[in-house]
């Protein structure tokens, strides 16, 4: 694995690994002997997809497996900007983008606000890749109010989804101020964020005063996104146990990807993985129609086939959903192995996890 040599209170400064993110070829080649598909991909991808690593995030990279799973998801390659790759997706699949900027009301009782165009890390994968090129900016006061005042306005919103790009990368005094707003509102009920600092950046969680905000503000929840074991390290499992001394759930959705995590035993040691560190796996996204990331996506029957193998090997609480979201800002709807194999009246013949065929009548009182 890659070594920084740095002391450990450097190593553990969120805004030392901040500062010191890996954006170019050369300083990526100090630490990993590229493949032409790398180099190619970098360079291509220069303005359009751009490059950002944390030292910590590259460190989990084994430099020599150019398929490592993590290396996978944050170095760029050629077929981000193939042309098959570029004419199958759509920059904004969902509809994301409103007449507010920022805001998407989507489902009746919730919002998203995304507040940050920043990542940590610029994962190769993305839904927003489209905001990549904005370059690294923060909604301004005033945007934040606008979302606001229509939050506001609309009572039948219960549950706030603060995102980005990433949202607690902004400072703490920004954050504070988005809660404390959020929390005048008394038909707000839930506010969640969505964040993948603690599989990117999870010295940012070592902050107490983080910490002291977000559990000033409760109900809050944290939605992360681990996509792979090796995500799993002791500096993650910190910053979730931190998370969760303030009384704040934390909640994981997965992408199925290509060459990272489409097969059943990968998504087995995932998942237990993160119910041993306290984590529940929430979501199993199939990966989006997104410009730019369709080299990634599976079929709908690989995902199915992972939803089968985890059914008898890990408790139901470690058993995700697996879910399409559908394109035009349609929602998101579930999949589900189907375990009915027939049924004759009120009988119906089901199959076990292991695959057996067992009949099971059903019978109403009158």
């Amino acid at each position: 694995m890659i070594s920084f040599n740095v002391p450990e209170e450097v190593w553990r400064d969120y805004n030392w690994q901040i500062k010191n993110r890996i954006k170019t070829i050369g300083e990526l080649q100090r630490y990993i002997r590229l493949t032409e598909d790398e180099v190619e991909g970098i360079k291509l991808t220069e303005r359009l997809y751009p490059l950002a690593i944390t030292p910590y995030y590259l460190s989990l990279i084994d430099p020599e497996d150019p398929g490592d799973p993590v290396r996978l998801q944050a170095i760029p390659r050629r077929a981000e900007v193939d042309e098959k790759v570029q004419s199958a997706g759509e920059p904004d699949p969902f509809r994301e983008e409103g007449e507010i900027p920022g805001l998407t009301h989507r489902y009746p009782d919730r919002v998203l606000m995304s507040i940050t165009t920043f990542c940590a890390v610029y994962c190769r994968h993305c839904m927003r890749k489209r905001i990549f090129s904005h370059g690294e900016r923060a909604r301004t006061k005033e945007e934040i109010d606008r979302m606001v005042a229509y939050i506001k306005e609309h009572e039948e919103v219960r549950d706030v989804l603060i995102s980005g790009g990433e949202p607690l990368s902004l400072s703490n005094e920004k954050i504070e101020y988005i809660l404390s707003r959020l929390r005048e509102i008394k038909h707000v009920e839930i506010v969640r964020f969505g964040t993948r600092l603690p599989v990117l950046a999870p010295q940012r969680f070592f902050d107490e005063k983080l910490l002291s905000i977000l559990e000033k503000y409760s109900p809050i929840w944290i939605n992360t996104h681990f996509n792979h074991p090796k995500e799993i390290t002791e500096l993650s499992e910190e910053a979730v146990d931190r998370i969760l001394r303030r009384g704040i759930p934390v909640n994981n959705q997965t992408v199925l990807l290509k060459g990272v995590n489409d097969n059943p035993q990968t998504m087995l040691e995932l998942f237990r993985k993160l119910l041993r560190i306290k984590v529940k796996p929430q979501y199993l996204f199939h990966c989006d129609p997104v410009k730019g990331a369709v080299h990634f996506r599976t079929t709908v029957d690989k995902g199915l086939e992972i939803m089968r193998y985890l059914r008898g090997r890990i408790s139901g609480m470690g058993i995700p959903t697996y879910a399409v979201d559908l394109p035009g800002g349609k929602g998101k709807v579930p999949l589900l192995p189907d375990y009915v194999v027939s049924r004759v009246g009120n009988v119906f013949t089901f199959e076990s996890f292991e695959g057996d065929r067992v009949e099971y009548r059903i019978d109403e009182l009158t």
